[in-house]
This record gives C-alpha cells, structure tokens and sequence, in this order.
C-alpha cells in the first residue's frame, strides 16, 4: 500500500474519491458519471480502476468491482454455454451477443444499437483478477470467481480469431493487435495462477498468432494482417484512404505488449521500433494521441494514453521521461483536480472537434479510466 497522506499528492487524493464517488452499490465503475454515453462500465476500463485502486491499499473497491463482472458473466451462462455447444459452427452473432462489451451498472445490458462485439475487455479482467488475487493473497475470492474465470476462456477460446471492436469501439471487421495483446496476455496470467494447461497454450496461440501476423516493417501494426484489401475509410479531412494504410500505422493501445501484459520485452527490438513510430507520430508535448487518422473529438491528446507511455518509460529505465508524462497529465487537471479524457491543445484534425461536441456535448470529464491510469504511473514511479 502506497501512502496518501503526502501534502504535495493531491492529486491521488482527488483521483481516488473520484473512483470511489463514482462506483455503483453493485461494484461497477462507471466509465463518465458526467458523459451521458459513458453511463456504462467497460470491463477494461473498470479493470484498470480496480488495479489503480489496489495499488493504493482499496482492496475492498477493486474486490467488489471483480465480484460484479463475474455476476454479470454467470448471469450470462445460458447464453454463453448455447454458443459453446455450438462450437466451431457458431455464428459470429451469437457470439457477439452473449457477451457484450458494456454493462449497466446494475449488470444489465445496453438495448441501443451501439456495435458491443468487443473482446479486449474480456482478457483485460482476467489479467487484472490475477493481479488482485496475487497482491491481496485472496485465494477465497479466486474460487469465489471460478465460473466467471471458466465461461470466459470457454468464450475466448471460440471468439480470438474472429474480427471485433478495436478498444476504442472502431473498425469491427479487423482483427486489432492490442485485442490480441489482451487476450494473451489476460489468458496466460490467469491460466498460470490457477493451472490450467490449455490456457496456458491458448495463450500461446494467441501470441504467436499477434507476432505472425500483428508485424509490419519490424514493429507492431493496429491491424493484423488479413486477406484481400482493407476496407474503405473516411480519413481526415474527408477523404478516404484504404483500411490497410491505417491498418498499419501504429496506435498508442500497443504499448499494452509490453505493459502491462509483457508479451515483448521493453527493450525487443520489435518493441523499440513500434516505440520510436509512436514518439515520432503521435506525442506531442508527453501528450499522447490514439492513432494517426483520429478524429473523435478532432483527434486530441489522451491523459490516460500519456500515463501508458509513462508506464513503459518505468519498465524500460526512462524515469525522467516517465515523470515528464506524469507532469503532463497532473496538468491537465482542472482547478477541482477532474481529468478528462483528452484535451484538445494538438488536434489532427481540428474540424471534427465541434461537430462531436454538438452531437454529444463536451469531452467527458471526469473519466475514471484517465484517474485509473495516473494512479497506476504514480504507483509505477515510486516502486522503481
């Protein structure tokens, strides 16, 4: 447990209020208690929250949030365990439906018609449960949690493969290698600490499938490779540009390789290189954009995408570039401490900033997974 009672952290004080203010009576976490279209909790974004929130000596907040999804998950088994008997012969559909990406916080699901075919979230709370069972030595939980833990490497197992929603809810018909990232790296924590081999070995599949196909020009690409041509895309400005040229650029979620999921070392080659394309196409200032052809909001910069780049400047031995991205994000914060989810001093594109705001009104603010994430750079920080 890190201490909070430092004078000049008043910011970890603010973010862990925020975070706690903002958990429902179910254990959920909502992603924006002020964004109307945030009203839900994303397993990745709550997982995150629940491991910054671990971090800090809230056991019991990261253990409620980890008892809801698996309540949510085993709510779910008739569905899921229709598509399981189904096997390989089930349909994408099916899949998609039993579980979706999103969650009311009561654990029901979103009715509208917002894409939820999403499959990082699901490796992400696997990750994070073993990380909460390994820093608490609750070992009553992880039995408590066994059939949430088992129906979703039932549906994993079947889902991996099949292209899905990228984590920033885009481009459905990819296969996206931060999924991939996810996914293994979610399997493969949770296989170890139980002992299950054939986990163990989808994760290894799944791995070696991202280094295979997840690869271009020596680093990691936002796209895996598939067949045929990419889709057409809007891209900024208006024109369009092929799916594969986006597809192969980098994005920001691919620091997750490395941090937290460990699938390439800080210092891989692989790794180095998709590094250097981000520094050089997407920070600006340690502000951090998703990806080159972003145009939510106009394409700003990310305070939680800065606390991952700052992450992996800790696990590569960059500490002073690290605190720079820690700086960065604490100045972001509003005179009452909020963070949003990105600010809008470097756009990529600046004419599609007030078109969003006019259809769903200002950048969302105070979003936990930006606290979540300046939580777990300042955690980061200290240990090393």
């Amino acid at each position: 447990m890190l201490n909070r009672g430092k004078a000049q952290e008043p910011l970890v004080d603010i973010s862990i209020d925020v975070i706690k203010r903002n958990q429902h009576p179910s254990g959920a976490y909502v992603a924006s208690p002020c964004f109307p279209n945030y009203a839900y909790c994303w397993l990745r974004d709550g997982t995150y929250t629940a491991n910054a929130m671990d971090r800090f000596g809230e056991h019991e907040s990261a253990r409620a949030y980890f008892l809801w999804v698996n309540r949510t998950i085993a709510a779910n088994r008739s569905r899921l365990e229709r598509a399981v008997r189904a096997g390989s012969s089930v349909q994408r559909s099916e899949l998609a439906n039993a579980l979706p990406a999103r969650w009311t916080l009561d654990g029901g699901r979103d009715e509208t018609d917002w894409p939820s075919f999403q499959l990082d979230g699901y490796g992400t709370w696997l990750w994070g449960l073993a990380e909460h069972v390994v820093r608490t030595g609750d070992a009553v939980l992880l039995e408590e949690l066994h059939e949430g833990i088992r129906l979703t490497l039932e549906y994993l197992r079947l889902a991996w493969r099949l292209p899905n929603y990228s984590c920033w809810e885009e481009h459905g018909d990819q296969v996206h290698t931060s999924t991939l990232a996810c996914l293994a790296g979610g399997i493969g924590r949770i296989a170890r600490l139980i002992g299950d081999p054939s986990a163990e070995a989808l994760a290894a599949e799944i791995r070696g499938y991202l280094l295979e196909c997840g690869i271009v020009d020596g680093r990691l690409s936002k796209f895996c490779r598939q067949q045929g041509p990419g889709p057409q895309i809007i891209a900024p400005g208006g024109g369009v540009r092929a799916g594969r040229d986006i597809g192969d650029s980098v994005d920001a979620s691919l620091l997750w390789v490395t941090v937290p999921f460990g699938l390439l070392g800080p210092f891989d080659p692989r790794m180095l290189r998709t590094v250097e394309e981000v520094e050089r196409t997407l920070v600006r200032d340690y502000g951090v954009h998703r990806y080159p052809a972003d145009t939510y909001y106009g394409g700003g910069l990310w305070l939680l995408l800065s606390a991952w780049l700052g992450w992996y400047y800790c696990e590569a031995g960059r500490l002073a570039e690290a605190r720079s991205c820690l700086a960065w994000v604490e100045a972001q914060a509003d005179a009452d401490g909020l963070m949003p989810e990105q600010v809008d001093t470097h756009l990529i594109d600046p004419g599609y900033r007030q078109p969003w705001i006019e259809r769903w009104g200002p950048v969302a603010k105070p979003l936990l997974w930006s606290h979540a994430m300046y939580l777990i750079l300042r955690s980061e920080l200290d240990r090393h």
